[in-house]
């Protein structure tokens, strides 16, 4: 019984470091600041992180503001290389594209000017993937929504796989223990899958109860903020393949083209209806692009 709450401690930590990570991405992140607020020891800190997330605390926040930063450079075409930086916490020009350089094997100007398609294609040749799809996206339903902050309850996980069925069968189990009757759930994609390995990309399942003041028989989850944002929504059903096929549309085509860019909170799918049970396989939601207007 200890050893159980010492891992859902530890997994707690390891979670909500990789939440303030991604919420904070923009800035610097002093890792002895954050230590003395969670009146964790800095040593001890790290090693949790890396025994719970297999990656050491630096070298996930380099990864996920390159990440970042590699997006924003085929979406934000009215953006400067270095405004992009800046976003993603980078305050020197020069350390950006070295450390771009050195992640990427391109520079970004070359990555922006087309060269992102070339590293898509090692991709897909290294994972032996090919992405089909029938459906034309330019006809989907769209809108534009401003997003309230609400809390959410979730599981984390390493990559985009064919169905995401374990980790949301997970979540399934936890709504029912807590005899929870009304609630969303939400799918995070972190992560573009045409230029980030399926393995690497970073999927949340999300849950959040309708009823705020819900008494929880397990609250063994982390909890995360949907932050406040305005998006643009796009109605799907569709297979797995076909929702990354349309973050692929939506990063390539749809907003260099249009009076918007992306900023760095992460797109996510609100589903329509349970697709765990859903015989036909099919995904069926409301996909969420934040946006600025420009």
């Amino acid at each position: 019984m200890h050893n159980k709450s010492r891992n859902l401690k530890h997994s707690k930590i390891a979670n909500n470091l990789m939440s303030y990570i991604y919420d904070n991405i923009e800035i610097d992140i002093d890792i002895n600041e954050l230590s003395d607020n969670l009146d964790i020891n800095k040593f001890h800190l790290h090693r949790i992180f890396k025994k719970e997330t297999g990656t050491n605390i630096y070298e996930t926040i380099r990864n996920i503001r390159l990440q970042k930063a590699s997006n924003l450079l085929i979406s934000n075409s009215n953006s400067t290389i270095t405004e992009i930086a800046n976003m993603c916490g980078y305050s020197h020009h020069t350390s950006f594209i070295r450390a771009f350089k050195k992640r990427f094997y391109q520079t970004p100007k070359y990555w922006r000017n087309g060269g992102f398609l070339e590293y898509s294609n090692t991709i897909f040749n290294n994972e032996n993937k090919i992405y089909k799809t029938d459906i034309d996206f330019s006809k989907l339903k769209q809108g534009l929504v401003k997003v309230n902050p609400r809390m959410a309850y979730y599981k984390r996980q390493n990559g985009y796989n064919s169905d995401f069925k374990q980790i949301w069968e997970e979540m399934t189990a936890w709504i029912f223990t807590n005899n929870i009757i009304e609630y969303q759930k939400i799918a995070i994609y972190h992560d573009n899958p045409t230029i980030t390995a399926l393995n690497e990309c970073n999927y949340v399942a999300c849950v959040i109860p309708k009823d705020k003041n819900i008494i929880l028989i397990n609250n063994n989850l982390p909890q995360l903020e949907i932050q406040e944002c305005l998006c643009i929504t796009f109605e799907i059903e569709g297979t797995t393949d076909d929702i990354l096929m349309l973050i692929k549309w939506v990063y390539e085509k749809w907003l260099p083209n249009n009076c918007y860019e992306k900023i760095t909170i992460p797109p996510y799918l609100i589903f329509d209806e349970d697709f765990i049970s859903n015989k036909k396989t099919l995904i069926k939601g409301t996909y969420h692009i934040p946006v600025k207007y420009i």
